[in-house]
């Protein structure tokens, strides 16, 4: 189990990379994690979720997604509440306090699921949440060592230099940790050092004088790490090019499924631009894309209050293109109603009136697998559903998409104006599909080259051999055998 002095220390990315080194190496490996928090979700092939950091770790190994593979994934709706997913499905909206009150009784799903990974792999790579550090949150844990106990597993601990007191962090972990969780860490690793490791050997000999714990290694700065799909919304950045297609991406509160923007992200041909809170909605947009939310109504009255509904409208006058991606394809309608209060009070609210299109939230929640096509170009396009409502009205009669559901169940999908220029689909990932953003942007001037899936495996095989020359894998695979 791979667990980290602090949330955002890159447990993720040496998870992926030692997924992809070991499954290198011939092993059976499967990612683990048994909590995590994100809005960043991917659907699975039996109609389940499981966090984005999770889909990309089984990538790295090889495998398919399973739902076994993050068997608790709580996505924020508010500041102190969130949608618990259980095994894949919905198990309720709980309030932080009333979570913390749950959490020991879902140990047993979370063995379960872990149980199932483990069947038939050679290697299971867990990966914690937060810091063990937190021993606050230490009754009825199920994310660090309450987990690592239960299923007896040895413990690695990721430090992060790049944020300062990596020493401090290490060795401040081992000082509030039980002597039983202490002894369980086998060794410990900095990762994100800047400049020459050898650097920070002192360092490490000082880590080890006072903890005991055997030195992994120092993991340099692995600058190809912004290529990969980001877990948390702090990880969103602009896109590397400055091409002369510009779009624009108002940044709200609770934005999900992000990865739609990756691959946009990384075009040399496009020039991505993240408009922070508080800042305008730039005037040279070619398109302003709405992403996708957690909570659809709420966000929608944040998007109001940063004036972002004055400034699209303006930007439709000037001739300019929106797309808007399950909740920004909702927002975008005449209105929207929650009957139940599923996101909080219930009642009908406006929508952006961009779209002559109205939904209705249910608490029913569509998980699907899709591929199809492009219905303007004929591209293909692949991706999934993740939502909770139903969208119908006079715009869905010009759909944007003709997909087939992974049981082979044809539908049409989305809505656009009928000067074109307005479109909105619940589908995720379509950009991720080379041929359709390739004829999507070409209807914009820009040209694509760019192979996605191919650039992440690519990113992944270098992830793999920069940890293997950095740490002692070897001795990482032996620590793991002695469970």
């Amino acid at each position: 189990m791979i667990q980290g002095t602090g949330s955002n220390v890159g447990k993720s990315l040496i998870v992926a990379g030692l997924c992809r080194l070991f499954a290198n190496r011939g092993l059976k490996v499967r990612p683990f994690k048994p909590q995590n928090m994100s809005n960043n979700a991917a659907v699975t092939a039996d109609g389940g979720e499981i966090g984005r950091a999770q889909a990309l770790q089984a990538q790295a190994a090889r495998v398919p997604l399973s739902v076994h593979m993050n068997p608790i994934l709580l996505k924020p709706e508010t500041d102190t509440g969130a949608q618990v997913i259980v095994q894949g499905k919905r198990f309720g909206t709980l309030k932080a306090c009333e979570y913390g009150k749950q959490k020991a009784q879902l140990l047993p799903k979370v063995l379960d699921s872990f149980s199932e990974i483990e069947s038939g792999a050679d290697l299971v790579m867990v990966e914690g949440a937060g810091s063990p550090a937190e021993i606050n949150l230490r009754a009825g844990d199920i994310a660090n060592m309450g987990f690592a106990e239960a299923a007896d597993l040895p413990v690695v601990l990721c430090g992060d230099i790049d944020r300062g007191g990596v020493i401090a962090s290490l060795v401040g972990t081992y000082s509030v940790l039980e002597a039983a969780e202490r002894e369980r860490i086998r060794g410990f690793f900095v990762n994100r050092f800047r400049g020459d490791p050898s650097l920070f050997d002192d360092g490490m000999s000082e880590i080890t004088r006072r903890t005991g714990w055997a030195p992994l290694g120092v993991v340099p700065w692995f600058s190809q790490a912004a290529k990969l799909p980001a877990e948390d919304a702090l990880g969103l950045s602009d896109g590397a090019g400055r091409g002369p297609v510009k779009i624009v991406v108002p940044v709200i509160s609770r934005i999900a499924n992000f990865d739609d923007l990756d691959p946009l992200r990384m075009e040399e041909g496009v020039t991505l631009t993240l408009v922070q809170p508080g800042d305008p909605l730039p005037g040279d947009a070619d398109l302003v894309l709405l992403p996708g939310s957690k909570s659809t109504v709420g966000d929608l009255g944040f998007f109001r209050r940063q004036g972002w509904d004055v400034d699209l409208k303006a930007h439709h006058r000037r001739g300019g293109h929106i797309l808007g991606i399950c909740g920004g394809y909702q927002m975008l309608g005449r209105t929207i109603s929650d009957p139940e209060g599923i996101e909080g009070r219930a009642g009908t609210v406006e929508g952006l009136g961009f779209l002559n299109v109205d939904t209705e939230l249910t608490a029913d929640k569509s998980l699907i697998e899709a591929r199809g096509k492009h219905l303007a170009t004929g591209a293909e396009v692949s991706g999934y559903e993740i939502h909770i409502g139903r969208t119908e009205g006079p715009d869905c009669a010009r759909p944007l998409l003709h997909i087939r559901e992974a049981d082979g169940t044809p539908k049409l999908d989305g809505a656009q104006s009928a000067d074109g220029r307005v479109a909105g689909t619940y589908l995720h990932g379509l950009f991720t599909s080379d041929t359709f953003r390739k004829a999507y942007l070409q209807g914009f001037g820009a040209t694509s080259t760019l192979a996605y899936e191919q650039s992440i495996d690519g990113v992944l095989d270098d992830l793999a051999a920069h940890l293997e020359t950095a740490m002692d894998v070897d001795r990482i695979l032996e620590i793991a055998k002695t469970r």
